[in-house]
């Protein structure tokens, strides 16, 4: 048994059952998210593999990836947004260490 499981992913629409409102609300959003705009659809799924990867969902990372190659990206490309997004997640805990700078500087004077 593990924490997800991959046939978690079908049943996403079980979500509607006790809101059936909310759930349709969030399905129109998030599709229409997803529709060619001022960004492709291609630039859009490269977004949601990355920032997929960052909050560390296996089921949209799945979702993303199949997106991604079916709106015709490629593996460098996944793998570049991929970095570029994990790089952002790094360097925003890493700048958060100047509070440590800045505790410190109040208690040393």
């Amino acid at each position: 048994m593990h924490y997800y499981n991959e046939e978690d992913l079908a049943r996403f629409g079980e979500m509607a059952k006790y809101r059936p409102e909310l759930f349709e609300k969030f399905l129109a959003w998030y599709t229409a998210c997803q529709e060619e705009g001022a960004l492709s659809k291609r630039e859009k799924a490269l977004i949601g593999l990355a920032v997929a990867v960052t909050v560390q969902c296996p089921y949209c990372i799945e979702a993303f990836t199949n997106s991604c190659l079916e709106n015709g990206s490629n593996m460098d490309q996944m793998t570049e947004a991929m970095h570029l997004a994990s790089a952002i997640r790094g360097g925003a805990s890493l700048v958060h260490g100047i509070q440590s700078h800045n505790a410190h500087d109040k208690v040393s004077m």
